[in-house]
């Protein structure tokens, strides 16, 4: 297990005042800090259909190419980065990185990207649209980060690859194993391999309006929800028949505001929508599936059950009902159950006796078998 030291500050004082605020520097972040997997297992990976992963290479002019990879010949000289994304949902060691970053809410982390770069090799100067946390693992790497700059010009140094122009350094440094960057939204950086290195880059999530607003009407449209029509049964002749007036852009902004407003609909659409799964995981589903009166038997059987790698859970405290929602999927629960529900989404592990205090309740019993037949939970 990694033990984070954020310099001297506590958790809350980093919040206040560099989260989302301004970059910051973490010298020996992790302590005496050992890499959980070597390049030819990050290679392993990249070769695999369902894990996302780049090729950037700067030999002559910027190139970046998306695997699944065979051939790694390209890392056999300088100025080369493969990038492996998602790799806490398939190496259960690399995975540990996360647990010391979950002071952020669960439903802000994205994945841990890893990298692998020969001298040279980086993916040149650029900004993100969310928090990073960059973690410096064997070799070395030279850092430049500026300060937070909304209105900095993106553009195409290859078709899949932006990049910045010139920018003005706060940070300028040579990170070294076990040292952290935190690199907030809209902060320009790059980085270059000193020397052949391995980076780990713990990413959050950040959703934008129009993703939202796609979403919500998407699910509108798979429940066959937001019918409710336009009405002006109140109409008044106007004096100019071509006047959209200011009563009726009110009236129909309200149309669109008391879709959102409805909480059976938008609380089932939020939970659902921050728990979509990005990446494909390494999930095993139990075969032959647990039917949920067998479900007491199966606890018994085994002390702890796990979390999936990468397994994006939340819930939702309501008045007489617990929202769970689970890679996209939501169930209702009764209140009483709240503290277990609560265990198993902040929890990477669970303990089954507290888990078969709560059997009594068929609604649980199948919530719980489901999660455990698709392989969201598993035991080991």
């Amino acid at each position: 297990m990694y033990t984070l030291h954020i310099n001297e500050l506590s958790e809350t004082e980093f919040l206040n005042q560099y989260w989302q605020k301004k970059p910051l520097l973490i010298k020996a972040g992790f302590k005496d800090f050992a890499d959980p997997l070597d390049a030819e297992e990050l290679a392993g990976l990249a070769m695999e259909e369902s894990i996302e992963s780049r090729m950037v290479t700067n030999h002559d002019g910027w190139q970046c190419e998306n695997g699944p990879f065979e051939d790694f010949s390209a890392l056999a000289n300088d100025h080369a980065t493969l990038l492996v994304q998602a790799v806490d949902h398939w190496h259960p060691e690399a995975a540990q990185l996360v647990e010391p970053f979950r002071f952020i809410p669960n439903w802000r982390i994205d994945d841990l990207m890893v990298s692998y770069s020969t001298p040279g090799g980086g993916v040149g100067p650029h900004l993100d649209q969310y928090d990073v946390f960059i973690i410096q693992g064997s070799g070395k790497r030279h850092w430049r980060v500026g300060n937070v700059d909304k209105n900095i010009k993106q553009f195409s140094a290859d078709k899949a690859l932006l990049q910045v122009g010139e920018f003005e350094a706060v940070i300028d440094v040579v990170l070294e194993p076990g040292d952290i960057l935190y690199i907030p939204p809209s902060a320009p950086h790059e980085g270059y391999a000193v020397e052949s290195a391995i980076n780990y880059s713990v990413g959050f999530r950040a959703p934008n309006q129009t993703d939202l607003l796609s979403a919500f009407a998407d699910h509108l449209i798979d429940l066959d929800l937001g019918q409710a029509r336009y009405s002006d049964a109140d109409l008044n002749i106007q004096q100019s028949r071509g006047e959209l007036t200011q009563p009726d852009i009110t009236k129909l902004r309200h149309l669109m505001i008391d879709a959102i407003k409805d909480d059976n609909t938008f609380l089932r659409f939020i939970a659902e929508q921050l728990s979509e799964p990005k990446h494909d995981k390494d999930l095993l589903p139990l075969e032959p599936k647990l039917e949920p009166n067998e479900l007491s038997d199966f606890l018994r059987e085994y002390p702890v059950i796990y979390k999936a790698g990468g397994l994006r859970s939340i819930y939702i405290a309501q008045k007489d009902s617990v929202l769970l929602a689970v890679e996209g999927h939501s169930f209702n629960l009764p209140s009483k159950h709240l503290s277990i529900i609560a265990a198993l989404c902040d929890q990477q592990y669970q303990y089954t006796e507290q888990l078969l205090a709560h059997t009594d309740c068929l609604l649980f019993r199948q919530t719980l078998s489901t999660l455990i037949n698709e392989g969201y939970w598993y035991a080991d």
